[in-house]
């Protein structure tokens, strides 16, 4: 019969909000200002949705929601730089060299 039992409630996919266009302009701001971008698509997380990390030649990076894989493909396409699945290759040693600079010497960033 279950008279008592509770229908559990749907759960959200994510917590986190959809990507929009400014996400996208700020990825596209700097893949034009820096050289050498890669993309690395980020697979979607029960707190964010898919998201996108732009690695510059030098190591900096950006990360950015994006719709999706697909769309993270249609965007590199679209930008011609190479795009890389985070899960299969892992992110660039350039990026970590990156980051542990900007820790060094933060005044320099």
């Amino acid at each position: 019969m279950g008279l008592f039992r509770r229908r559990k409630k749907a759960r959200p996919v994510s917590l986190d909000r959809q990507a929009d266009r400014a996400d996208l302009d700020h990825l596209e701001d700097f893949v034009r200002t820096r050289r050498g971008v890669e993309a690395y698509i980020e697979p979607r997380t029960t707190v964010t949705e898919t998201t996108v990390m732009l690695i510059a030649d030098d190591g900096e990076w950006t990360r950015r929601r994006i719709d999706g894989p697909d769309g993270a493909r249609r965007f590199a396409y679209r930008m011609g730089i190479p795009v890389y699945d985070v899960r299969l290759m892992g992110y660039p040693q350039r990026m970590r060299d990156f980051n542990e600079r900007r820790k060094r010497r933060p005044e320099l960033f």
